[in-house]
């Protein structure tokens, strides 16, 4: 099985501008997330963005680039123009990998290639078990719901299924069915070009989760639990410096 990973990079975070560049060791932010990808054994890994200086400093570490339009709303739509630039097949599987994800699994990536290959679902994803009561409740912990063939039923910031009784008094009576969604998505090439196509959906503004569009539109989304734990995604300042102290240790 073949797939292509493409990791959108944007320099203007709102919470932590110009992330894909920030030093983690001696190394961008985006060039550990590309190395790690290259351990998944992708056919391609392309790291797409808007912005020269991301563009700069990955052509120097020997990444293919893609540049892309400025104004995409969502790393799914700089995917698409990435899948139409490059003529990808519209049989291709492509795999989102967040350009903030310089911990990831290699062996995570390739599962959930896997996991859109062995389905009839136009896109996959992954899960983790929640393991303590405070990303139950935590809004910025994205807590996914599915049913027995392994295709997600809800994706929300709420606590899902709700646990009714215990819940309301902030209390977590069994945490056996709280899972955390992973944020790697496997698309067909060709569902992607459909995809964008797609009207922004009343649950995906609700929420801001853009993946609940495909599930609006009654598409499924296969999802299973990852082979392993993810690694932590840098988003704010205090993340960054913990990634440092991370990385440090590892190398020791």
């Amino acid at each position: 099985m073949e797939f292509i990973v493409v990791i959108p990079a944007r320099f203007a975070s709102m919470r932590l501008p110009g992330k894909p560049l920030a030093l983690i060791g001696d190394k961008p932010m985006i060039q550990h997330v590309y190395e790690r990808c290259r351990l998944a054994n992708a056919a391609r890994v392309i790291i797409a963005t808007d912005d020269e200086r991301i563009a700069k400093a990955a052509s120097e570490f020997g990444a293919e680039v893609c540049m892309t339009a400025a104004e995409h709303q969502s790393g799914s739509d700089r995917l698409a123009e990435v899948c139409r630039t490059l003529n990808f097949s519209d049989d291709d599987i492509v795999v989102n990998v967040q350009g903030d994800e310089p911990f990831i699994s290699p062996l995570n990536i390739e599962q959930v290639a896997l996991g859109l290959a062995n389905s009839k679902s136009k896109m996959a994803t992954l899960s983790t078990p929640i393991t303590s009561d405070e990303e139950v409740f935590n809004s910025n912990v994205v807590k996914v719901v599915s049913n027995n063939n392994d295709e997600a039923l809800y994706f929300s910031r709420a606590p899902i299924a709700w646990q009714r009784g215990s819940f309301e008094q902030k209390e977590v009576k069994d945490l056996s069915h709280c899972q955390r969604h992973i944020g790697i998505y496997a698309y067909r090439a060709g569902f992607l070009a459909d995809y964008v196509k797609l009207p922004v959906s009343t649950l995906e503004q609700l929420e801001s989760l853009e993946q609940l569009r495909v599930l609006e539109n009654g598409y499924s989304i296969h999802i299973e639990p990852a082979k392993e734990a993810p690694g932590m995604g840098i988003d704010t300042q205090e993340d960054l410096a913990q990634a440092q102290i991370t990385y440090k240790l590892l190398q020791l």
